[in-house]
């Protein structure tokens, strides 16, 4: 591989690859999810608690490679939209327990429906996705090294 410089145009760089694809995909997902009243943040929160009910602040950060003092806000305003309760955990009283309420549970089905929609609007077959799926983890595996 010929090594990329300064001078090259911006489509050549592999950050502005990534960066602008997630623009765009973010775009894709912003109307479906004002629809359901969340944002894509808070969507993401989702998606680990319907994945797994009752973890704490910390644990759905490292699940989504955040900063625990990032995703606090985000569990306080869906809290206050009614889709997730707080609680200080008993065996630990500085770790707080999010669970959805039937609300967030609800909105499960539309949460699938807007992962179809996004699959759909990508044109590429399931192993295609998959196979990129993998190699972004695997790229971030290795930067995170």
């Amino acid at each position: 591989m010929m090594k990329k410089t300064t001078h090259d145009p911006v489509d050549a760089f592999l950050c502005f690859a990534l960066y602008s694809t997630s623009l765009s995909m973010t775009q894709h997902y912003k109307p479906m999810l004002e629809a359901i009243g969340v944002t894509y943040p808070q969507y993401l929160v989702l998606l680990v608690l319907w994945n797994q009910q009752g973890l704490g602040i910390k644990d759905i950060a490292a699940r989504l490679h955040q900063d625990p003092g990032s995703i606090t806000p985000l569990v306080k305003r869906l809290e206050a939209q009614g889709y997730v309760n707080r609680r200080r955990d008993a065996a630990d009283e500085r770790n707080v327990i999010v669970t959805l309420t039937p609300a967030g549970e609800a909105l499960r089905a539309q949460g699938c429906d807007i992962r179809d929609s996004i699959t759909a609007a990508c044109g590429a077959s399931d192993a295609e996705l998959d196979a990129l799926v993998a190699s972004l983890l695997k790229l971030r595996a290795r930067l995170e090294q």
